[in-house]
């Protein structure tokens, strides 16, 4: 089945300041394992960055940019969304489909936002979905800690079964593009 990785959203203005998600540094490290193990078997890497009109994460501002430590290379893609939903009003569904990606791979920011809408807009579009259970992150809320979140998604999203494909919970050092 070939799979393609969607990192989603991890952008400067969001790993640090008063907006950072938990454990940025980590999750990036290991958002770049995962990279590195789809370029060597010639998989996809494509880099999801939410962009408002005006403000924070500006398209072209440095809180848009992606995130310091970040490892991007030139073949990899970048897709550019308003919302949550990395498919909507984005060329993604129709890159994916050029490409005849079966499975996508996903990490990112933020868990209980443009992760967790993403995932449930892939698996309605028919691709299911390995959700890298290390490598997502959030930055909590008022009614429960980054890991009550990101434990919370790795739970739920794996527990989803009406959309047909469903999601699988992955550890990064598990993930293999090969099988």
């Amino acid at each position: 089945m070939s799979k393609a990785v969607l990192v989603i959203d991890v952008q400067q203005g969001l790993c640090e300041g008063e907006s950072a998600a938990f454990d940025c540094e980590g999750t990036i490290s290991r958002i770049n394992v995962v990279t590195q193990k789809a370029r060597v078997a010639g998989a996809p890497v494509i880099f999801i960055q939410h962009e408002s009109k005006t403000g924070f994460l500006e398209h072209g501002s440095s809180s848009w940019q992606l995130t310091k430590g970040l490892e991007f290379e030139s073949t990899d893609i970048k897709v550019r969304k308003t919302t949550p939903d990395a498919f909507l009003r984005t060329e993604l569904e129709a890159i994916l489909k050029a490409r005849g990606i079966e499975q996508l791979v996903v990490c990112g920011m933020h868990t209980e936002f443009c992760v967790d809408t993403t995932t449930r807009r892939a698996l309605s579009l028919g691709f299911p979905v390995v959700l890298v259970s290390d490598a997502h992150t959030s930055a909590g809320n008022t009614a429960i800690s980054a890991l009550q979140v990101i434990a919370h998604h790795n739970a739920t999203l794996t527990n989803i079964s009406s959309f047909g494909p469903r999601a699988v919970a992955v550890a990064s050092t598990d993930i293999d593009f090969l099988a």
